[in-house]
């Protein structure tokens, strides 16, 4: 038994998430349909986590098993072959048996993309959250300092979030500003459902000057999704890297 870990790019717009669901096309369905082609049978895709409908990915991990003694490009330029241009693999290796790509994940990092501008950008509509108006970076940078730490997100978090513990780590946010865009880099050990999306909305409430930068620290003290920020649009988020200790 083989145990293939595939590295998978996608632009999450025309999906309802990354996670199998009976109420629109998944990122992993249209995977494991694929897999299932080129191996003649089920396949299981177990992956580094999900990611909600619009939410893209540059490096989303996954891993299934097989049998079959087929070459590592069958499962990379071979599986290409079968599924749409909006999603690649852009590698394939054998890993351990034991390894799990969500489980053995030490960090994540995300990546957030606004466009600042007063005029609607049709090339980055599907990539970054236009806003209008002035947003200040320097209090952006203030309030995301809090971020860094561990703390108790149970204010950055969806109503939906069935995680059985709030206590996540954040190990970095980086707020870079070029011209009409600004990034929001987001690195921690985990994270709660919504919650970059939460973190940004908070930070631009910041920006613009509709929340104090300490009012993250109080959030962690007294939690209260209400009083954080809006949930960011998903179609600004990307899943840049999974990271994994030796052996990953």
């Amino acid at each position: 038994m083989r145990n293939i870990k595939l590295l998978i790019e996608y632009d999450g717009t025309n999906y309802s998430g990354w996670q199998i669901q009976p109420n629109g096309l998944a990122i992993q369905q249209v995977l494991e349909e694929a897999l299932a082609k080129l191996l003649g049978g089920p396949v299981r895709l177990h992956s580094s986590g999900r990611t909600d409908a619009g939410v893209h990915a540059k490096a989303m991990v996954a891993c299934f098993r097989t049998d079959k003694q087929i070459p590592l490009t069958a499962f990379s330029d071979g599986l290409n072959a079968l599924i749409p241009p909006d999603i690649a693999i852009n590698d394939a290796v054998e890993v351990p048996l034991e390894f799990h790509p969500r489980f053995d994940a030490i960090g994540k990092h995300y990546r957030y993309t606004i466009y600042k501008a007063q005029r609607r950008s049709p090339l980055a509509r599907l990539q970054a959250w236009h806003l209008r108006g002035n947003i200040n970076l320097l209090l952006m940078r203030q309030a995301a300092a809090h971020f860094v730490g561990e703390h108790d997100f149970a204010a950055f978090r969806s109503s939906g979030c069935a995680s059985a513990t709030t206590v996540r780590r954040i190990d970095a946010v980086e707020i870079v500003g070029d011209g009409d865009f600004i990034t929001i880099d987001v690195h921690g050990s985990g994270f709660l459902r919504n919650m970059v999306r939460v973190m940004v909305g908070t930070l631009v409430a910041v920006g613009e000057g509709k929340l104090a930068p300490g009012m993250v620290q109080q959030l962690f003290t007294v939690p209260d999704r209400n009083g954080a920020g809006i949930t960011a649009p998903a179609h600004g988020l990307c899943l840049m890297e999974v990271f994994y200790g030796k052996g990953g």
